[in-house]
């Protein structure tokens, strides 16, 4: 469970930047200009590719028996695998709502 909110924890600065344009463009507030969707998604990504970096980095070390305990190479993986699959679920829902808009007759 810890290792879920940690993921969670690790994505939700770009997650909340997003939701915060979302919910000030709704309102009507003026904010400071906010960041392109493309610029939040690719830093979202980088930072999944970092916790798969270091959760690859944990195995490596436990297989080697360079120091790394079981416990900690499991929470890196976790991480890993709950991040991917968070990343994978917004570009499914992006690939979802893409496909709406297409369908849409004008």
């Amino acid at each position: 469970m810890q290792a879920v909110l940690s993921a969670i924890n690790t994505l939700s600065p770009a997650l909340s930047s997003l939701a915060g344009s979302a919910t000030g463009a709704s309102t009507g507030v003026s904010q400071a200009a906010p960041a392109p969707f493309a610029d939040l998604m690719t830093d979202a990504v980088g930072q999944v590719n970092q916790l798969e970096d270091q959760a690859r980095t944990a195995v490596a070390g436990l297989m080697t028996g360079s120091g790394v305990d079981v416990h900690q190479a499991m929470i890196a993986t976790q991480k890993a695998s709950m991040a991917f699959e968070l990343a994978l679920a917004v570009r499914n829902k992006a690939v979802q709502a893409y496909q709406q808009v297409m369908g849409m007759q004008f």
